[in-house]
């Protein structure tokens, strides 16, 4: 098939450099254009970024000239990894122009008609573009601490009824973009506030594990109690949970539930869509960020110690790579499924 042209918004920044990484060599999707501030504009991709990934800047996307959110575009399919600061006004503007913005910014997630996607969990939300007001749609993912919570809670919830979660996070420094958390604060340090976390945590779950009825999203019945630390640990968010059911479950039941639980992008074999969405480990100290973040290219939610819970249910450590399934490689799923979907060719009368 012919690649499809798409947009990086937010190019140079640390997000919009993974999504580049990523897309390098996509079957689907080709980087043609990118969108930075007006600082960068008008200078070749690889003089205007400060590359900070693990590999060089694609042969292909280092002498593009970077645009600016006033410069018209012609691919259909935006990335968004813009600073929350600029993205919703922005995002809008290109979804008025007909283009598909797939989001990583957190402003349109709680919009009425605005999905947030996990596409083993709720493809279904994928409908909800229909009744947004543009010509193209807005389409995000959650926040990145949200989403290996709620790809294993989405299996169980389904099986056993989900009630009341808490759940203690453990965030990589990467989560923070660059340059981050100054290293005299996080360096032998626990800091147990990050801003606007807990509430995102708290609120994001209900809306994607929502019940999709006559267009109307009845968001899912249970409460979650968060509480989020940024660690010293560089990718890989770690959560320890806890989990109150309606019908209790034994251990072994929810290992096998976690281990059956695949969606439409193993369906259909996409490329960013991992074999396994949620790797079990019997292991007593798995996972960890420095061994697991990269299972199935980090696009996993990786489970392990499932043990009785003396004040819940059920217990258990989850972990996966933020900046991969919790943020750029999650965007790309997502792009993968809308156009396995046939929401692209279609338009939104899919």
């Amino acid at each position: 098939m012919e690649k499809i042209s798409v947009a990086v918004l937010g190019a140079t920044g640390t997000v919009g450099q993974k999504f580049i990484t990523l897309l390098e060599n996509h079957p689907f999707f080709e980087v043609r254009e990118l969108v930075a501030s007006s600082r960068s504009a008008g200078k070749p991709y690889r003089e205007a970024v400060s590359w900070k990934q693990d590999r060089f800047i694609p042969e292909t996307v280092g002498d593009l000239i970077v645009k600016t959110t006033d410069d018209k575009l012609e691919s259909r399919i935006l990335f968004s990894g813009m600073d929350a600061e600029v993205a919703g006004p922005a995002e809008e503007a290109y979804a008025e122009r007909g283009h598909f913005v797939i989001s990583n910014s957190k402003n349109h997630r709680m919009d009425k008609t605005v999905p947030i996607i996990i596409p083993e969990v709720n493809s279904d939300h994928f409908e909800m573009i229909k009744a947004q007001p543009y010509k193209g749609a807005i389409i995000t993912n959650s926040n990145c601490s949200t989403m290996f919570l709620a790809m294993v809670l989405a299996p169980l919830h389904k099986a056993f009824g989900v009630e009341k979660v808490f759940v203690t996070t453990m965030q990589a420094v990467s989560g923070a973009g660059y340059p981050g958390v100054a290293s005299m604060d996080i360096l032998g340090n626990v800091i147990p506030f990050i801003g606007g976390e807990e509430a995102k945590m708290e609120c994001e779950a209900q809306k994607i594990l929502a019940e999709m009825k006559d267009g109307e999203l009845i968001p899912a019945p249970f409460v979650i109690s968060a509480h989020c630390n940024r660690v010293p640990v560089f990718d890989g968010h770690t959560e320890s949970v806890s989990i109150l059911f309606k019908n209790k479950p034994t251990v072994d039941r929810v290992k096998e539930t976690l281990r059956a639980f695949k969606g439409i992008p193993q369906e259909k074999q996409l490329p960013f869509a991992p074999k396994q969405p949620i790797l079990v480990f019997e292991e007593e100290n798995r996972p960890q960020p420095a061994r697991d973040a990269w299972k199935e290219n980090g696009m996993s939610a990786c489970v392990g110690r499932i043990r009785q819970c003396p004040l819940f249910d059920i217990k258990m450590t989850v972990m996966g790579h933020n900046t991969v399934r919790g943020a750029a490689g999650a965007a790309i799923l997502n792009a993968e499924t809308l156009v396995a979907l046939g929401y692209l060719n279609e338009g939104k009368a899919k």
